[in-house]
């Protein structure tokens, strides 16, 4: 019996529920909430500052630094082992990948921008819920960028091509899976991410980008309304503080 009804009743182009939130870690320079199902990633920014050990600065351009981390207590298989390991610096390398196009870094020589990812709940799909909480939280920072990037993962369970594989269908034993995660800049539909684990035929894979396509332009979305509740809030709270000046990343009038 072929995979025709996915596990968790969703449609073949539907994502599961989506919360976004900015500017949640106090002493951070910026920071958001991604969560997706199951799966929850915070960011948090710090920087553009200076660039130590000097010899590390490009006096060109800044330099974006991601570390992404799934806390030992995160998934709801094996605990993960503590401290870094090859998967979590290869997604860290993938992140910063996928955010460089949309930064403009030239604008920032000698320094540094510091991204922290961390995960305290997974089900699947982490390193596209870690890119779409980053870039919430860069634009939190008030970094100087081009867009945002949106993520998310699609591919193949079966004969089934789907958007927004869940840990069930990752992990499906009674036929083929593919996985694909991918990461859009809405603006320019430009493929910032494009990773694949599993196989796929072409024609799959079209279709496959094309629901991905679909549903970054819904998170784009989500994310677009979590910045403006963000700095609608900060607003609020100098205007009733009876300030004048700018809003820093923590909500508070400088």
């Amino acid at each position: 019996m072929g995979y025709d009804k996915r596990v968790d009743g969703r449609r073949p182009d539907e994502t599961r529920p989506i919360v976004a939130k900015a500017g949640i870690i106090k002493r951070a320079d910026g920071s958001a909430m991604f969560r997706i199902g199951d799966t929850v990633a915070y960011a948090a920014v710090y920087g553009p500052r200076d660039l130590f050990p000097k010899f590390l600065q490009d006096p060109q351009r800044g330099i974006l630094r991601c570390r992404y981390n799934m806390m030992p207590f995160s998934g709801a298989g094996d605990r993960v082992k503590p401290g870094g390991s090859r998967r979590s610096k290869e997604i860290s390398m993938v992140t910063e990948t996928a955010l460089l196009p949309i930064l403009n870094l030239e604008d920032f020589p000698n320094a540094v921008v510091d991204v922290f990812v961390e995960l305290p709940q997974t089900d699947a799909g982490t390193r596209c819920a870690g890119i779409c909480a980053a870039a919430i939280a860069l634009a939190d920072a008030g970094l100087s960028m081009k867009d945002l990037v949106a993520a998310v993962s699609v591919g193949k369970v079966d004969k089934m091509v789907v958007v927004d594989l869940n840990y069930a269908e990752e992990s499906y034993e009674n036929g083929d899976v593919a996985d694909v995660p991918v990461a859009f800049i809405p603006r320019t539909g430009q493929l910032s991410l494009l990773q694949m684990d599993g196989l796929i035929d072409k024609e799959s894979l079209k279709k496959a980008l094309e629901l991905g396509r679909q549903a970054c332009s819904r998170i784009y979305d989500v994310q677009k309304a979590a910045l403006k509740e963000r700095f609608a809030s900060a607003a609020l709270v100098n205007g009733n503080n009876g300030a004048h000046g700018p809003v820093n990343g923590k909500g508070d009038s400088e």
